[in-house]
């Protein structure tokens, strides 16, 4: 990893990418029943919040350790809401 702030960059992309992406399908689908995505814009941000307060953490014993965390939590959770896209 090479800073804190490419990691808080990573997260605000990545995510920011999944909400367009679920506004795209809005857009696309107006007559669709739109709960589902905007459930999934709601875990997004959620998802946002809590990875950006894991990241501002000061009471972190091993850092490296830590951020590669985050890290590997930005993956599944952008999975995973990714995954939820596609189903719509």
């Amino acid at each position: 990893m090479a800073s804190i702030k490419n990691l808080k960059k990573d997260i605000n992309y990545i995510l920011g990418d999944v909400i367009e992406e679920c506004y795209t399908w809005e857009l696309f689908n107006p007559k669709a029943d739109k709960k589902e995505s905007e459930a999934i814009i709601n875990d997004a941000i959620d998802a946002f919040d809590s990875l950006i307060e894991m990241v501002n953490s000061k009471k972190v014993e091993n850092k490296k350790q830590h951020f590669k965390n985050v890290q590997n939590s930005l993956v599944v959770t952008a999975s995973e809401l990714l995954e939820r896209v596609n189903k719509l």
